[in-house]
């Protein structure tokens, strides 16, 4: 999700032969399957932006049947200092969705970005556990009952791990090492029994020892959990997929067949489309981005079918991608299922359809 495009100019010249005809006509559309049961499709959604925007809230209302917050149960928010918790953004979303009839995930309660200085500070082990063990039981707690599942751990592996063991480095590793983990997901299940605990990352789809290595790590630290008797649900698979980047089928499938054999189900938590290295045509564009889609989420349907497909936002209005990859032809990046006026695009038709969520 923060990498970048090794080999792009070509890798997209692969991914677009497989797109468009002689003299740049697009044809054979992604094509899925209708699904053997309803999946819920929700997507990530930005408090600020519901509270002023009503178009979006409207879309939101409309098109899904589960939010995330995007940022606002992260701790930078939740925590601006050691004594305070701020709920107020998160239950502005939370009330939307029960107004709304939908459920509501949890995002995140262990993850290396973004942490408040007072917490970076924190040195004693004592110290560590019981600030990381009240965070969540205060968190998991409040919304007890309402969000059927949790982020637990997000991101724990680093961008290139030497080994299965790695982790990244950040506040709990330096205090707690690697069982920052189980007594993230023993916590939470403390708090709420009955919310499905998830383990969630990114970057595992692709071609390439580093990818296979990040997957190594995730079933590495899923057996240890599940060895130890502490539970652990499913895993979430990101899917911040690049359209210039080759997705490794048979790496990425046997790991899910890895997490079937541990009986864990698989979620869909952040999927959209980086379009960076796409042409500037939009309709080009757009279908690029639907076949990319489509392509993963049949992968991982042969083995598992998700149980929840989300996307990190529902419109290109508002989306953490061109923080980060900013398009050099000066147009607005377009990876998401909605555009920037909420009109529904190709990879809208391809969620609704693998899902069977249409609205």
């Amino acid at each position: 999700m923060r990498q970048g495009f090794p080999h792009r100019r070509s890798i997209l010249k692969g991914a677009l032969g497989g797109v468009l005809g002689a003299g740049g006509i697009l044809h054979d559309r992604p094509v899925l399957a209708a699904p053997r049961k309803t999946i819920p499709f929700g997507a990530a959604v930005r408090g600020d932006a519901l509270m002023a925007d009503a178009g979006y809230g409207a879309a939101l209302a409309e098109r899904c049947r589960l939010l995330v917050p995007e940022g606002a149960l992260k701790w930078p928010v939740l925590r601006p200092n050691r004594e305070t918790f701020d709920f107020g953004d998160a239950d502005r979303i939370a009330t939307f969705a029960r107004r709304n009839g939908l459920g509501l995930r949890g995002h995140t309660l262990a993850w290396y970005g973004g942490m408040p200085a007072w917490a970076e500070a924190i040195t004693s082990r004592v110290e560590a556990e019981w600030v990381l063990t009240g965070h969540i039981e205060t968190v998991v707690s409040r919304y007890r009952g309402f969000i059927g599942s949790w982020d637990v751990v997000n991101e724990p592996m680093p961008d290139d791990p030497a080994s299965p063991q790695d982790l990244r480095s950040f506040v709990w590793t330096k205090t707690l090492g690697a069982e920052y983990i189980p007594i993230a997901f023993k916590a939470a299940h403390a708090a709420d029994p009955a919310a499905r605990l998830v383990l969630n990352e990114y970057d595992i789809e692709y071609v390439g020892p580093r990818f296979a290595m990040r997957r190594a790590g995730i079933l590495a630290i899923a057996r240890s959990l599940l060895d130890r008797g502490i539970p652990i649900h499913a895993i979430g698979l990101q899917a911040h997929l690049f359209a210039d980047r080759e997705i490794d089928r048979d790496g990425l499938q046997g790991f899910l067949r890895e997490i079937a054999a541990m009986k864990l189900d698989v979620l869909i938590t952040e999927l959209d489309v980086i379009d960076v290295g796409l042409p500037t045509d939009v309709a080009i564009r757009d279908e690029i981005i639907a076949r990319k889609a489509a392509d993963f989420l049949r992968i991982v349907d042969e083995v598992i079918p998700p149980s929840e497909v989300l996307t990190w936002g529902i419109t290109d209005r508002y989306t953490w991608v061109p923080i980060y990859f900013t398009r050099p032809d000066g147009t607005a990046n377009r990876p998401l299922p909605l555009d920037s006026d909420l009109r529904p695009k190709p990879l809208m038709n391809v969620i609704e359809r693998f899902t069977g969520s249409a609205s």
